[in-house]
């Protein structure tokens, strides 16, 4: 609390202090610089930090913290606002409309007390810290900084309970209908035989073996006392909240427009997630326009295919023909792996700069799976959901490794952190329709790249397509236009050919997390926009591998911003930041 009252204090002397009138690019960096320390010292795994590091301490997420970090970002952006963008460098043009978008965002969410509703039918806040397990824990710091974690839980789970007990009381919650079951994530921590049956046990299964015997036992002594002590009565304590007030009392109305404000917190979302300032209506119009599109396509390959029928014969026959679908968890795991290796082999035609991280394979946790998405990348790892192996399609396995691994997430994010010219700011941050727009458009690449084997993997590509069309209806169509959950549900079971399990896994999605499922069809029209404006400007000047390493070494940013640097591209002749690009 101290260092927060000291960065309080400190950007309101930045605000007031006569001194500080320098030249503009320094006033900026100097603003973005402590804003961002502060920031990612804040960052634990729970909240997003973007490197592997073990932090000491879980952070204060009560609501008086909540409440100052509004007055700390608002008083940021008074800062920014009174930088005049035009008398900066261009690169630093281009880093304050990157900073401006994230201050923005920052300070809606936390203004309309996002924080109070720290839970949806994807994910929590008590299963996000999970991921912390898979953390690369190396030295006897790590592990003590973890065992911290461990025995701050039940402070941490207060402060969360309260915040959602504050979002009960004004009806801010997610609906009733997307929580059935999410509980059992809770459950299956407070249910283990022994503390070291317990996933927060996992880091001490094998412990670095430059460590002494003595201090490997002394730290897993001491990791079994804090899930005994602390973990597992965080964990008793929740689940009766969640039982008892949480769940019962949630609200039973679907769409984002019946929160407090709603409207006006549903537009402060599709800033959020799409970086533009569109309404409703139009992305609505819009996604009707591109389903009728992708349907087109799908009625040709189906063609392709010599299947002889209609479209929702097709997909009946895609969901239920055993040939489609693995045998077993570990089948379809090795699939996803030949594929990622198979885009290895080519990726290099395409794209110029190559990410030094590599990637794992490995399954979503079994405890939060039955509720997960499909699968999800980033640096270091390709989580691939093989719970219900009769609704994981091997036919929109391709399209889903894409998206997930290389070209997609587990590429393009390492590509930021490694990209040093960038600010931290940059290179460790995310914006939805950048980063969902590069992977959807890298599944759509792999046309290109010649990875779809058969007219059905094909096929499973473009049903991926019409499934983040489909987004763009049922998530205004939901949030904005009083749609049902069923009338949500037939409508993706309509137009694509996800399993029935996936149909409604994905509603709830979009139902407790309003706007973001647009950000992907309008992050990769913005990509493929760009790249058409490219070609036909540049004709046979255009250059693949240099548009693509233009848009991938940007780290992750507004979609504006990804267009005007297409845009000084162009005017460049079309040469990339890569020398071996112009040939």
């Amino acid at each position: 609390m101290r260092h927060l009252a000291w960065s309080l204090a400190a950007v309101c002397l930045v605000i007031s202090s006569p001194a500080w009138a320098g030249e503009a690019d320094d006033r900026f960096t100097a603003l973005y610089s402590g804003e961002w320390a502060w920031r990612h010292s804040l960052l634990t795994s729970s909240e997003g930090a973007a490197s592997n590091k073990i932090a000491a301490h879980l952070p204060d997420i009560s609501a008086q913290a909540q409440s100052e970090r509004l007055t700390y970002w608002r008083a940021i952006s008074a800062q920014l606002a009174a930088i005049d963008p035009a008398g900066l460098t261009p690169d630093n043009q281009v880093n304050y409309a990157v900073y401006k978008a994230q201050i923005d965002a920052l300070v809606a969410t936390q203004a309309f007390r996002d924080y109070e509703m720290p839970v949806n039918s994807d994910s929590a806040f008590w299963s996000d810290l999970v991921y912390t397990t898979d953390f690369d824990f190396r030295t006897e710091q790590d592990y003590r900084n973890y065992i911290s974690q461990l025995s701050e839980m039940p402070r941490y789970f207060d402060q969360a309970t309260a915040n959602m007990k504050s979002g009960l009381k004004r009806g801010f919650t997610p609906p009733n209908v997307t929580l059935t079951g999410r509980d059992q994530s809770v459950v299956s921590i407070i249910t283990v035989a022994s503390p070291e049956d317990s996933v927060y046990y996992r880091p001490f299964l094998t412990m670095p073996a430059n460590m002494p015997p003595t201090l490997q036992a002394e730290l897993r002594a001491r990791g079994v006392k804090a899930i005994e002590a602390a973990v597992i009565p965080a964990h008793r304590k929740l689940l009766k909240f969640l039982q008892t007030e949480y769940f019962p009392h949630a609200r039973t109305t679907l769409g984002a427009s019946e929160l407090p404000d709603g409207e006006a917190y549903y537009r402060s979302k599709i800033r959020e997630y799409t970086t533009l300032d569109l309404t409703p209506d139009q992305i609505h119009q819009t996604g009707l326009k591109e389903v009728a599109k992708i349907r087109a396509e799908m009625m040709a390959t189906m063609r392709e295919a010599d299947f002889e029928g209609d479209l929702p014969a097709f997909l009946a026959w895609l969901r239920s023909d055993p040939k489609f679908y693995a045998e077993t968890p570990q089948a379809l795991l090795d699939r996803a792996a030949w594929i990622s290796k198979t885009v290895d082999g080519k990726i290099g035609n395409w794209i110029g700069r190559l990410p030094r991280q590599r990637f794992g394979v490995i399954p979503v946790p079994p405890d939060i799976a039955p509720y997960y998405t499909t699968g999800r990348g980033g640096p270091g790892v390709y989580l691939v959901n093989t719970y219900d192996l009769k609704s994981r399609p091997l036919f929109q396995l391709t399209a889903l490794t894409l998206h997930e691994s290389a070209p997609g997430h587990a590429f393009q994010m390492p590509l930021a952190l490694e990209n040093k010219a960038l600010p931290e700011f940059r290179q460790k941050t995310y914006i939805s329709a950048y980063g969902e727009g590069w992977a959807l458009y890298a599944e759509r690449l792999g046309v290109e790249m010649g990875v779809y084997d058969t007219p059905y993997d094909h096929f499973g590509m473009l049903s991926y397509q019409m499934w983040r069309a489909s987004r763009l209806v049922v998530d205004t169509g939901i949030h904005a236009k009083g749609w049902t959950r069923e009338q949500a549900q037939a409508f993706l079971r309509d137009n694509t050919a996800l399993s029935e399990h996936e149909v409604t896994t994905e509603i709830d999605r979009y139902i407790s997390w309003p706007g973001q499922a647009l950000s992907y069809y309008i992050g990769q029209m913005a990509i493929q926009e760009a790249r058409r404006k490219a070609e036909t400007a540049l004709g046979p000047k255009f250059n693949v591998r240099a548009f693509h390493d233009q848009v991938l070494e940007l780290g992750s940013v507004p979609l504006p911003v990804m267009s005007a640097h297409i845009d000084h591209f162009i005017a460049n002749g079309g040469v990339g930041p890569y020398p071996d690009e112009e040939k």
